[in-house]
């Protein structure tokens, strides 16, 4: 890139990048005062908001490197960590949102509280902190950043070394990303979030097509012939053993790890928490699993393009997307691309550091404050404690560089310590009413002391995916739970009180439409598999059969509740 096109990418990057920052601020200021508007935008998020902040805070720029690095060097099976995500949205909307907001809760850890007992609140917290802060959002600012590297060479750049181009790249990123978390709120972050994740679609949708007009030489539809019939091996989904993502595991750990990630995970669920209703709320959870729906298509057949591009000779698979990017995308769109690319760092960077000084503000400062600190106060505390987690964070960052096993391997290790158990505890005290908080301590620890066992003492002789270890932990821990719950039951049955600050009236079109995304997840699995167009032969008998089923099945469901919807509820005398 010479030195009049780097003007121009940096100048209307800032352009883009100001644009947002401008309209968040229209949308935040005088709202984020008090303790509902700062850590819950006013509990008036509309379902946009909701499905933007979510599409960017689970979408960063390692997903989009890696994942079009999986399908450039494997194939389209570690497209399951997207798509199935879908399904966890659908437990979200129907099942742990309603509670999460007829309790009003502001934190997972709160409900916790309410369910079992301050203990466990304070070791959930603990959990989620130590997560937070030494692994998740560091590796978010460091992967990020390399992100960024990757694309624009920044050492090249900048003329310094690699190690301290990336200090100054995380610093950089993590002092604006702060910026609104600190000062916006929650609001701030969504707001940001739903600009960003449009220029995220419209970047999602034009690097395929102009992956594809360059694989077919000039002609969309040359490409996309290309694309289909050569090498149909790199769009099957149905992982085998040796590929990253075997098709087992969607069915045992992945599941739990989706419903952990989508329904209990804090940074996930907070924005869920501020919805204007539970309407809302369920409009937003699920246009957001139709957006994850999308992924590999945008975020998947890129890798596959390159791949029929420049072969497999690429020194790293994780090189694919740079290179297409650079080769594919006018330098106009440069600038633009860098702003989607660092608002999707952004996202999810501040995401987490909103997050974190909820936590710290509602669950460790209010708790064992001598007096009972107001609103305001509230606010104050978690400002301070995003100061401080954010630059502890610029401090651990860089120290991922020096990871030997790679920072996937640093996230699935440490994001095991605390995902089962937490899916676990919240799970069965949804749904019982007489196990105890004995019974979620025990789980925790005996979740932690295996888990760390499993991980750094028997890794070597322990064989089993780690995801088919998630579902046996999970399966094990459930166990425990119900065991302690018949052993030593509460004495009064837990109650759960509504205390709702928002309409709970559920939105009428919520079942049929999870009806809808659920069989969109199946229909990707049908289209990119041997009887779709991994077979090489074009769509297989089966396949339209089984589409016809799906779609026949739908036309059903809708006409079915479209009926039941108009019935007239039963009145009590």
């Amino acid at each position: 890139m010479d030195s009049s096109s780097l003007f121009f990418t940096l100048i209307s990057c800032v352009f883009f990048m100001g644009l947002v920052a401008w309209i968040s601020w229209r949308k935040t200021r005088g709202s984020v005062d008090d303790r509902d508007g700062y850590f819950l935008a006013g509990r008036g998020l509309s379902s946009v908001f909701i499905a933007g902040s979510l599409l960017l805070t689970n979408l960063s720029a390692e997903q989009l490197i890696g994942l079009n690095g999986s399908a450039y060097g494997y194939n389209l099976s570690s497209m399951a960590w997207e798509v199935t995500a879908a399904v966890a949205t659908i437990a979200m909307a129907l099942i742990f949102l309603p509670r999460y907001l007829a309790g009003a809760f502001t934190t997972l850890p709160e409900f916790l509280n309410d369910r079992f007992d301050d203990d466990v609140r304070r070791m959930s917290v603990i959990l989620f902190m130590l997560g937070y802060g030494l692994v998740t959002i560091p590796s978010v600012l460091y992967s990020g950043s390399i992100a960024v590297m990757q694309l624009f060479d920044i050492p090249q750049l900048t003329g310094l070394g690699y190690f301290p181009s990336l200090v100054a790249t995380v610093v950089a990123i993590g002092a604006i990303g702060s910026v609104y978390a600190i000062f916006g709120g929650l609001k701030a972050v969504a707001v940001s979030d739903t600009i960003n994740g449009i220029g995220l679609l419209i970047i999602g949708i034009l690097v395929p097509v102009l992956g594809l007009i360059a694989l077919g030489q000039g002609d969309f539809s040359d490409g996309l012939t290309r694309l289909v019939s050569e090498h149909p091996e790199k769009l099957n989904a149905i992982g085998g053993p040796q590929d990253p993502t075997p098709f087992g595991t969607i069915f045992t750990g992945m599941l739990f790890a989706n419903l952990f990630y989508w329904c209990t995970n804090q940074y996930v669920i907070q924005r869920t928490l501020g919805a204007a209703s539970l309407a809302e709320g369920q409009k937003g959870v699920l246009f957001s699993g139709f957006f994850k729906v999308l992924v590999p298509f945008m975020m998947m057949i890129p890798g596959v393009i390159a791949f029929h591009l420049y072969g497999p000779g690429l020194g790293s698979i994780d090189q694919a997307y740079p290179r297409l990017i650079r080769d594919v995308l006018p330098v106009y769109m440069s600038g633009f691309f860098l702003a989607v690319l660092l608002g999707a760092v952004f996202s999810s960077f501040n995401s987490l550091l909103n997050s974190a000084a909820t936590l710290f503000a509602l669950d460790v400062y209010a708790p064992w404050s001598k007096s009972k600190p107001d609103g305001k106060q509230l606010v104050r505390v978690a400002k301070i404690a995003s100061v401080v987690i954010a630059l502890f964070s610029f401090c651990i960052a860089p120290l991922l560089y020096f990871a030997e096993q790679g920072l996937w391997q640093v996230i699935r290790v440490f994001t095991g310590f605390y995902n089962i158990p937490t899916v676990v505890i919240v799970i069965v005290g949804l749904f019982t009413r007489r196990v105890p908080a004995l019974g979620a301590k025990l789980v925790i620890l005996f979740h932690v002391t295996t888990y760390g066992l499993l991980r750094f003492v028997f890794d070597d002789i322990v064989t089993i995916h780690f995801l088919h270890q998630y579902a046996i932990l999970f399966i094990l821990e459930v166990g425990i739970m119900l065991a302690v719950g018949m052993w030593r039951p509460r004495h009064r049955a837990w109650e759960f009180t509504s205390s709702s600050k928002v309409d709970m009236t559920p939105w009428v079109f919520a079942k049929p439409l999870a009806f809808s995304l659920f069989s969109c997840v199946v229909a990707l699995y049908l289209l990119f598999s041997d009887i779709g167009l991994a077979s090489g032969a074009g769509l297989q008998t089966p396949f339209a059969v089984m589409m016809i089923a799906l779609v026949a099945a739908n036309l059903l469901f809708w006409l079915w509740q479209s009926r039941a919807s108009r019935e007239p509820s039963p009145r009590s005398n």
